[in-house]
């Protein structure tokens, strides 16, 4: 299944951090910022998670449901969200088929190992459950910002 903006957002349904399935579907009527992410607990990925945490009530204020996906543990998400006071919800993808809906399900390198990893990526969708801006290869720096600034001036 390709994404196109403009179209429906492919459904799922995961565990997630608070200890049920949660699917993208339950969250029709708010707009969703769904954000993939390699690890939690690593540097980019907690830093990227405090800078959704820092603005978690203005995304709130648009209208908007933070939903953080890795391929770790629910077990894992609990520590990540209770050491930093996440207030989103994280879901558990562990055979990375949601990744791999999205795309983001990528062969990575690091020190010249080659490994299947979560490409860092966000995805906005509409309250009707349509996409309508993504985010691939994302850099922390500023990312939270500018998907925020897209909120509030297209969907707000």
């Amino acid at each position: 299944m390709s994404l196109q903006i403009g179209k429906m957002a492919p459904d799922f349904t995961l565990p997630a951090s608070n200890g049920e399935m949660v699917s993208l579907s339950d969250f029709r009527g708010k707009h969703v910022v769904l954000y993939f992410y390699p690890k939690d607990m690593t540097p980019g990925c907690t830093t990227e998670a405090c800078d959704f945490r820092d603005r978690h009530e203005q995304f709130a204020e648009s209208n908007a449901v933070i939903l953080g996906v890795s391929t770790d543990s629910v077990e894992r998400h609990r520590k990540f969200i209770e050491k930093y006071q996440l207030p989103f919800l994280l879901l558990s993808d562990q055979e990375h088929k949601v990744a791999e809906m999205y795309g983001v399900w990528k062969l990575k390198k690091n020190f010249g190992k080659e490994y299947m990893g979560i490409e860092r990526s966000t995805f906005l969708i509409d309250k009707d459950g349509r996409l309508v801006k993504e985010w691939r290869g994302v850099k922390v720096k500023g990312h939270v910002e500018e998907a925020l600034k897209y909120i509030l001036e297209n969907l707000a």
